[in-house]
């Protein structure tokens, strides 16, 4: 029984990664199809198709009376896509940070955090919470969609002979039908033995949520990211991250509360591990905004606090001897000096913005002054004539 846990977990692994992939490139061709832009691609069809193992893997836990394993996945996931995606990302080469994911999505993403903590508050997301979330998640992307169609400048998704995609229909119609049944068979046996998993080592099921079944449902987003980086298109790897997140808190934990009849939400999730997450994200904002780049020595922190993170869940499920120590250390030392780099880089990007009022307000008025000049000399002329 013990192998075949492990052998269901890595298949249904497999399952859950190839599966998100037919989905990603089938969805992708047939939005281009019909011509939607590559950048709506991204941050919706892309996105959502990396969301899709969260989503399903969330709908059957919670079918299978393991609430726990479907909230703790989606904060899971949404901690590990920043800190360890980013994290690996970063390592490999520098991230470009979009100025409109700055001012767009990272504040959705803030936002869609803080429903959680909010909503979860009296220790459930009911029926009427998650459909709040739900429509909130559907309003984002006709948005999304929206304001790409009022962009003159997003090239075209179709190729520039104008010709429709080369692969037939059918074959893209069969790349999603089987990304769809591989994400669900795969699901079913990642959260069949993710709960063995908890009897067996004696963890609770939040904390198998949070860390194993999370790291494999995130697996097509740190491929998607990773290539991208390794390709080039840092971008994208950003992108998919925060279109990632909003959707695992908007459509997939939201749908997954609906068709549940509300989620249950741990004690041990609303103290502590949902705040991680919010922290995680809006300490992205000043991160991003600095430079409007990852380097590699945020990279490098990002790696550090997810380890950090991880080590604390596991002491702490098995209430190890070490944990006083661990909590003592990272209470005392590591957090504050992680809340002085947040707060320096907050103070940088307020002088940055002053600096740039100034630079403005500076030319505007030499601007005006010229201006003024060139006035008084015309005057001057018409009066010597």
């Amino acid at each position: 029984m013990g192998a075949w846990m492990w052998i269901s977990f890595g298949l249904g692994l497999v399952l859950l990664t190839a599966g998100g992939e037919g989905l990603v490139r089938g969805a992708s061709s047939l939005a281009q199809r019909f011509g939607i832009s590559p950048l709506v691609v991204g941050l919706t069809v892309v996105a959502f198709g990396t969301s899709a193992p969260e989503l399903v893997v969330g709908l059957i836990a919670a079918s299978k009376g393991t609430p726990d394993i479907a909230v703790g996945n989606v904060v899971g996931s949404n901690i590990m896509n920043v800190l360890l995606i980013l994290g690996v990302s970063a390592l490999i080469a520098p991230l470009f940070v979009d100025r409109q994911l700055l001012k767009r999505d990272l504040p959705v993403m803030i936002a869609a955090s803080l429903f959680i903590i909010f909503f979860g508050f009296d220790g459930t997301l009911s029926v009427f919470e998650g459909l709040v979330m739900f429509l909130g998640g559907l309003g984002f992307t006709v948005f999304v969609v929206r304001q790409s169609r009022g962009e003159r400048n997003v090239p075209s998704a179709a190729p520039e002979d104008g010709k429709a995609p080369q692969r037939p229909l059918l074959l893209d119609l069969f790349f999603v039908t089987l990304g769809l049944g591989a994400l669900v068979l795969g699901a079913d046996w990642v959260v069949k033995a993710a709960v063995q998993m908890a009897l067996a080592l004696g963890i609770d099921e939040a904390t198998v949520g949070l860390t194993v079944v999370a790291i494999g449902t995130s697996l097509p987003e740190l491929a998607t990211s990773v290539v991208a980086t390794i390709r080039g298109e840092r971008d994208i790897a950003v992108g998919n991250i925060v279109g990632s997140n909003i959707y695992n808190l908007l459509l997939v934990l939201s749908l997954t509360a609906v068709a549940a009849g509300g989620l249950e939400v741990a004690p041990s999730l609303e103290s502590f591990d949902i705040p991680v997450m919010i922290a995680v994200a809006v300490a992205t904002l000043p991160l991003f905004a600095a430079a409007q780049m990852i380097v590699r020595w945020q990279g490098a922190l990002f790696l550090a606090a997810y380890l950090a993170y991880t080590v604390y869940l596991v002491l702490a499920s098995r209430q190890h001897p070490a944990l006083g120590d661990f909590r003592e250390l990272m209470l005392g030392y590591v957090i504050p000096a992680g809340v002085l780099v947040v707060a320096a880089l907050l103070l940088r990007l307020h002088h940055h913005h002053e600096t740039s009022v100034d630079e403005t307000s500076k030319g505007q008025q030499a601007s005006v002054a010229s201006q003024g000049d060139a006035a008084a000399e015309g005057e001057e002329r018409k009066a010597s004539k």
